[in-house]
């Protein structure tokens, strides 16, 4: 569960960093400044990597067995600005405390 963990925390920290570039980006094509190019270049790159996080939080998802409005909330963290460092610093935790939480189970069975 670890490796789904880090998968899930690199791909959340990458989909974040581009979606604040993607935001400057709006601000910068549709304010005073009327400049295109920074939008044209990094929202592609988010719309692929945004797909790849989809499959990474699903994979997380599955092995934690949590409820489906947990994954929304994943799934929204990869859209809102900011969003995804907060909710990927709280869906890190609760996972590593399920993955401890299952390990000591299984080390009493």
């Amino acid at each position: 569960m670890e490796g789904a963990v880090t998968r899930y925390r690199i791909l959340a920290l990458v989909v974040g960093t581009l979606l604040v570039l993607l935001t400057i980006g709006m601000v910068l094509k549709y304010g005073p400044t009327d400049m295109p190019e920074m939008v044209a270049v990094v929202s592609p790159i988010h719309g692929f990597f945004y797909m790849v996080y989809l499959a990474v939080a699903y994979d997380l998802w599955r092995r934690t067995g949590w409820p489906l409005n947990r994954m929304a909330v994943i799934v929204l963290g990869g859209i809102v600005p900011l969003m995804t460092f907060f909710v990927e610093r709280r869906i890190v935790q609760d996972a590593r405390e399920l993955g401890g939480a299952k390990a000591e189970a299984e080390a009493s069975a």
